[in-house]
């Protein structure tokens, strides 16, 4: 059940070479369907609900995701740079060293080993982009990072990938042992739920709309999202090709790896003051780019080496398990990858040009990261 994560920074190039998929896949959410292959059309011009600051003359429209495929004047990677650094101050702050100091240490080694925090990145712009400041959303942005950070603790432990290396550090289990690593997960997830609910300005988010992110990422990472997808997910090691097809590898995805970046939209979005046609759309953009990310993921587990990830590669081959490119082939994969891509950008049709840039610009890193 490998977990993904960004390893190091790349230069990203982006390229012009969108391939009309072939691969036709319908994508659930987790209670209801929604289909992917045909994107949400939406208008160029839209109404402003009073809960959102936005009031632009500049919207994006169908010809502006077209040509935003083509390098901008956005410089993405400095304003990731510049996010993940306020984040990881947040996370520094949040989680000191204090007693009992074993377990914060263990909590700090894993939470501020490194990593893009796109997870919380994304909270922030979503945020951002709904009319909402950065500070509204840094504890959303720090809870949604702290379970992440959980779930890569976890997942590494011998009883479940088993992994000694993360980020290119040995990982927590290593350093600390089973039974620490074990406890500073926990620890995570619960302190995450706490900070959310304590930190968040009660006098610019109302506690209804905090309650409505809490309810949110418990979900995210419930019966009904995370632990779904990676319950699913050992089930189907060694499965054959014969009895699975898209649909359940889909199934773990969305739920295993698209269900925690989808809550951090959400939660940014709820949290800045988003109408609810804004939420759900912004929830619909992080479900692709959640597929995306592990369609990406799938591809370079068997393109690139370990020194090039940061983390073991080809331990999907090894074990036995059920990817796109083993199910799909390469190059089905890549066309897909690209397919989700446009879809997820056609998501974001309407909102601010400005504003959505950032969210248009991670697509773009996501579907064309080497690592």
């Amino acid at each position: 059940m490998a977990s993904v994560t960004l390893g190091s920074w790349i230069v990203v190039h982006h390229h012009n070479h969108h391939h009309p998929s072939s691969i036709l896949t319908k994508s659930r959410s987790r209670s209801c369907p929604i289909t992917l292959t045909k994107p949400i059309s939406f208008r160029s011009k839209r109404t402003v609900s009073s809960s959102s600051s936005i009031v632009s003359s500049s919207v994006v429209t169908k010809e502006d995701n077209l040509r935003q495929s083509e390098p901008s004047s956005f410089d993405f990677m400095s304003y990731i740079i510049t996010k993940a650094e306020l984040v990881n101050k947040a996370l520094d702050s949040a989680v000191p060293l204090r007693e009992p100091l074993k377990i914060h240490e263990a909590m700090r080694y894993s939470l501020l080993a490194g990593g893009k925090r796109v997870r919380p990145v994304l909270c922030i712009a979503a945020c951002e982009l709904v009319g909402g400041e950065e500070s509204t959303a840094m504890p959303a942005a720090c809870a949604v990072e702290m379970i992440h950070t959980m779930s890569l603790i976890h997942d590494d432990l011998p009883c479940m990938d088993n992994d000694d290396l993360r980020r290119g550090k040995p990982t927590n289990h290593k350093v600390f042992g089973e039974d620490v690593a074990v406890l500073a997960g926990d620890a995570l997830l619960s302190f995450a739920f706490e900070h959310l609910a304590s930190a968040t300005s009660s006098d610019v988010v109302s506690p209804v709309r905090v309650v409505r992110a809490v309810g949110e990422l418990a979900k995210a990472i419930g019966t009904e999202g995370l632990v779904a997808g990676q319950v699913v997910d050992i089930s189907s090691e060694g499965l054959d090709l014969n009895d699975v097809g898209l649909e359940h590898l889909e199934f773990i995805h969305l739920h295993k790896t698209a269900a925690l970046l989808e809550a951090s939209a959400v939660l940014g979005a709820i949290v800045g003051g988003g109408s609810d046609d804004e939420i759900e759309r912004l929830r619909k953009f992080a479900r692709c780019i959640g597929l995306l990310f592990q369609v990406v993921d799938d591809i370079l587990d068997v393109t690139k080496s370990s020194k090039e990830l940061g983390k073991t590669a080809g331990k999907d081959l090894i074990a036995d398990k059920l990817t796109y490119p083993k199910i799909m082939g390469l190059e089905k994969s890549r066309e897909f990858a690209e397919k989700l891509n446009r879809e997820a950008r056609d998501q974001l049709l309407g909102f601010d040009s400005d504003k959505v840039a950032p969210l248009l610009a991670l697509a773009n890193y996501i579907a064309y990261r080497q690592n």
